[in-house]
């Protein structure tokens, strides 16, 4: 029985490798297909181009960011005062290593593929370490910004205990920590990286902030699932917003061939002191929500609305009905 068993086996495997070359004949007539395909007008390939930046090394250089911008908080290593400038000086270092690489890069990607005179390569590098020595030195107004989210945070939600936990575990801190770093980067004129580091946020938490968006001081995002705050959206100080609310456009500026026009005003602008609750939609680059307003839970909104002012929806007709 045993012996008959191998040879079952035997025959088994011999046969698998039969069929599986059969079809495995068939891959270089596949590869010529997709080889052929990349020469195809309207597919997309990244062929004898520079290097573009690598998301792996955003996402290690956003939890150095982390760390630098919270000590003590993140990583395996235990900080106090008298290890903290040693703690920091070791981190700053492999950021400006790991961080000038990655923007350096997205420099020579957009001189390579965009400019008509290329530059000499020593001034896309020196331009890349000057660049990433421009946003270390923010890293203090970076810090001082999120503070004052933090304590908006603690004090707008009586389900806070402490700072510690909304640094550690609320996804709105997560995503203002890298809105903040990436807007910095976007400010500095370096394309690419602040996306992906904004969508890199999008994809754990569910917020969604363009980069190019301004935002004031104290800004508190409360659960935050489903936000969309867009590139030329303008937020005051002390706003406060909730889940699903969203601020996009209205419709996009187009030029006399029809095609969309890049950079225009299409998103709205938030005064100081408003407060935003769940699913609400504001559109348009022209709407302006007045300082200290209210925006009440579900509405749509395409037009300004005045300071102090209360926008809800009028309650709706609920029907009981028995059960059968």
């Amino acid at each position: 029985m045993e012996k008959e068993l191998k040879q079952e086996k035997k025959r088994c495997t011999m046969l698998e490798s039969v069929i599986d070359n059969k079809y495995r004949s068939q891959i270089p007539d596949i590869v010529e297909m997709v080889t052929k395909s990349c020469s195809d007008r309207g597919c997309f390939d990244h062929l004898d181009a520079a290097v573009i930046p690598s998301r792996e090394s955003l996402i290690e250089i956003i939890d150095l960011i982390k760390d630098i911008l919270f000590p003590g908080y993140f990583g395996d290593q235990t900080v106090d005062r008298n290890t903290l400038s040693y703690h920091i000086g070791n981190e700053i270092t492999e950021l400006f290593s790991k961080l000038s690489k990655q923007i350096t890069n997205s420099i020579i990607y957009d001189c390579a593929r965009y400019e008509e005179d290329f530059c000499e390569c020593s001034e896309c590098i020196d331009r890349g370490h000057q660049e990433t020595l421009r946003f270390l030195k923010k890293i203090p107004e970076i810090r001082s910004l999120l503070a004052s989210d933090i304590i908006a945070t603690y004090e707008g939600d009586p389900a806070a205990k402490s700072y510690d936990e909304i640094i550690f575990s609320y996804p709105g801190i997560f995503a203002m920590t890298i809105y903040r770093s990436a807007h910095e980067l976007h400010r500095q004129g370096i394309s690419i990286l602040p996306r992906i580091m904004t969508e890199y946020a999008h994809s754990v938490v569910g917020i969604d902030i363009h980069p190019g968006a301004k935002i004031g001081k104290g800004f508190f995002i409360d659960h935050g699932t489903g936000v969309v705050i867009g590139e030329t959206c303008e937020i005051g100080d002390n706003v406060r917003i909730y889940q699903g609310v969203t601020l996009g456009s209205l419709s996009f500026p187009k030029d006399d061939t029809g095609k969309i026009i890049r950079g225009k005003k299409r998103h709205p602008t938030i005064e100081n002191d408003v407060i935003i609750y769940s699913n609400a939609t504001i559109l348009g680059g022209d709407t302006v929500i007045g300082a200290r307003s209210v925006i009440g839970g579900n509405v749509w909104i395409t037009k300004s609305v005045p300071p102090d002012t209360k926008v809800i929806i009028e309650e709706p007709r609920l029907i009981f009905m028995e059960k059968k």
